[in-house]
């Protein structure tokens, strides 16, 4: 077994060798601590039968980790400058497949097909995700429907708190109801960033994101109710009905027939957004889709 890429060392023997310089574009900041590395491992939960498919894989110090406990892993890596080096750090696993192509742009779908097809489970999705990107990459991957178990993310600590926030806390916002609404959301552990090269400004946490069976509420119409979520959290001050009228004003006019019919239902529009469940924003949802539609 290769000594591990993910110590100060060996980093820095990469980067001198190939006078790596990082991009702060690209949001490059690489793991330098394998205990952290098993650790993501272990959160993952791979096994020998799973295949996985990573983003960002840098230098390989991750890489190497998912390709001692995985089967295959499919690892894309937007910087041309590693592709060079990727080969060379990752040499002694014959596993690895490195594309070097945009997360954002590429059929996923279709790669999981051609790349993995003896594959007999679902895959899953292991990262160290650039802080500029995070969201997007996320909310493609659920939107496009692949046959994915889990995900499992190294990320900025406030947008992991975002993510996996309960309601009626400060993160809890449109972005942990888009996510939770397919999967259940834990933290996992934090990341300080003083395990990083070059060091970033703030500290990552681990978060895991595993598949849920079907979604926490019946969602009759799903692009009106993440609409309808966005727009509660547009102004996180205002009331409920105050966020709706400002995005659907000619709800306004029927304010005293709209207010008593959701209470009925159970749902007070004098409360902000942030108390709502996943469960309360659907029978909102589905209400005004069918209000709306009359």
């Amino acid at each position: 077994m290769s000594k591990d890429i993910a110590t100060p060392g060996r980093t820095k023997e990469i980067l001198k060798k190939y006078d790596f310089l990082f991009k702060k574009s690209l949001g490059q900041n690489f793991l330098i601590d394998s205990n952290i590395l098993r650790r993501i491992t272990e959160t993952a939960e791979l096994d020998k039968e799973t295949d996985v498919i990573e983003i960002g894989p840098g230098i390989g110090a991750l890489t190497e980790h998912l390709a001692r406990t995985s089967k295959r892993v499919l690892a894309f890596e937007i910087d041309q400058r590693l592709m060079s080096i990727l080969p060379d750090t990752l040499a002694a696993y014959d596993n690895v497949e490195i594309v070097n192509e945009d997360i954002l742009k590429v059929d996923v779908g279709a790669m999981i097909t051609e790349k993995f097809p003896s594959r007999t489970q679902p895959v899953k999705v292991v990262a160290n995700l650039p802080y500029y990107v995070t969201t997007p990459i996320i909310l493609q991957l659920l939107h496009e429907d692949l046959p994915v178990s889990s995900m499992t993310f190294m990320l900025q600590k406030e947008v992991a708190d975002r993510i996996s926030a309960k309601p009626s806390t400060k993160a809890y916002g449109s972005l942990s109801i888009a996510i939770q609404y397919y999967m259940e959301a834990e933290l996992s552990f934090i990341v300080p960033k003083t395990v990083f090269m070059p060091q970033p400004n703030v500290d990552s946490a681990i978060i895991h994101l595993k598949r849920r069976a079907q979604p926490p509420a019946q969602v009759d119409n799903e692009t009106f109710f993440f609409d309808i979520t966005r727009s509660a959290f547009a102004q996180r001050r205002k009331t409920l009905w105050n966020n709706l009228v400002n995005r659907f004003p000619e709800l306004k006019s029927q304010k005293e027939e709209l207010e008593a019919e959701l209470a009925a239902v159970g749902i007070d529009v004098k409360r902000r957004g942030e108390t709502f469940s996943i469960p309360e924003f659907a029978i909102l949802s589905n209400f005004l889709d069918n209000f709306m539609r009359k």
